[in-house]
């Protein structure tokens, strides 16, 4: 599997919006084919900083999404919110499922 972690600093005020715009865009990477799915997380350490984790296939796929019509058209609806982020990209090497739970 091979994960994608950004990093999105979002301008001041404008944190509800871009939570609401990322809802409403969110199946243009959750309906790709090679999506794993995809989560949002806003940071307790740092204000209006927010990650966004994606998981795919494959590298190869993940980068045809990033080059696609799609990708462009959902960050341009994203765009505006950020005043800064950065990428990291990486290779899942072991998941390690919740063990069940006895009731």
């Amino acid at each position: 599997m091979f994960r994608v972690l950004l990093r999105m600093e979002i301008r001041p005020g404008v944190e509800g919006e871009f939570e609401r715009t990322w809802l409403e865009v969110g199946s243009a990477v959750t309906g790709h084919p090679a999506n794993l799915g995809q989560w949002l997380a806003r940071s307790e350490e740092e204000e209006g900083v927010y990650f966004i984790v994606s998981d795919w296939v494959d590298e190869e796929r993940f980068r045809e999404f990033e080059h696609s019509a799609g990708h462009v058209a959902h960050r341009t609806r994203l765009h505006p919110f950020r005043s800064g982020g950065s990428m990291t990209t990486m290779r899942v090497v072991y998941a390690m499922p919740a063990a069940e739970k006895a009731s």
